[in-house]
């Protein structure tokens, strides 16, 4: 028997004033959970990723797109391929690292971002409620770049409008995607 062939598609965002936007839901998702940092560090990405398959799987089957993925204490950890951010009076907030997120670049260009532009970041643990009650929410990811978040578990998030400091990092991150880095 020969093994077929599986075309692999990647989707570049678009560059344009579109913003995409997902809908999020974590309900499916609660199933899988983000193994401890104590039992295997979230830095292990390629080691470490059944648990967000089958969840991302979940997902899918539910109809969205990305679902929360909650550690063993139930706080937010990551979303099944991308970071999590939220904006609350004005701050950007993500799990930290011990709560499971992993320490991605893009995550990272977030930080220095954030730094350059005088947007106040902490990492600390963050729960769905903190989620939920968010003035904006966004994911990161090398894939992803910065994506939107306007619903979760049939909540809008401020309106199901993308606010003011996601579009001021995604005119930021689109500067640096154009700007830096090796060109292919």
């Amino acid at each position: 028997m020969k093994p077929k062939t599986n075309p692999l598609f990647l989707k570049r965002p678009y560059w344009g004033k579109v913003f995409p936007i997902y809908t999020v839901l974590p309900y499916p998702c609660y199933s899988k959970r983000v193994p401890s940092h104590a039992t295997l560090s979230p830095q292990v990405k390629s080691l470490n990723y059944l648990n967000n398959v089958m969840a991302k799987v979940e997902c899918i089957k539910a109809g969205v797109m990305e679902g929360l993925m909650l550690n063993d204490e139930g706080t937010v950890a990551e979303c099944t391929g991308d970071t999590v951010f939220i904006v609350k009076n004005g701050v950007v907030i993500t799990p930290k690292i011990s709560d499971g997120a992993l320490d991605g670049i893009t995550r990272a260009v977030i930080f220095d971002l954030c730094e350059r532009m005088n947007i106040d970041i902490i990492e600390d643990t963050i729960t769905r409620y903190d989620v939920y009650t968010a003035d904006e929410v966004f994911l990161t990811g090398t894939a992803a770049e910065v994506i939107p978040v306007v619903n979760i578990d049939d909540r809008e998030i401020a309106d199901a409008v993308p606010g003011p400091v996601y579009k001021q990092l995604l005119e930021g991150f689109r500067e640096e995607a154009q700007n830096t880095g090796i060109a292919i």
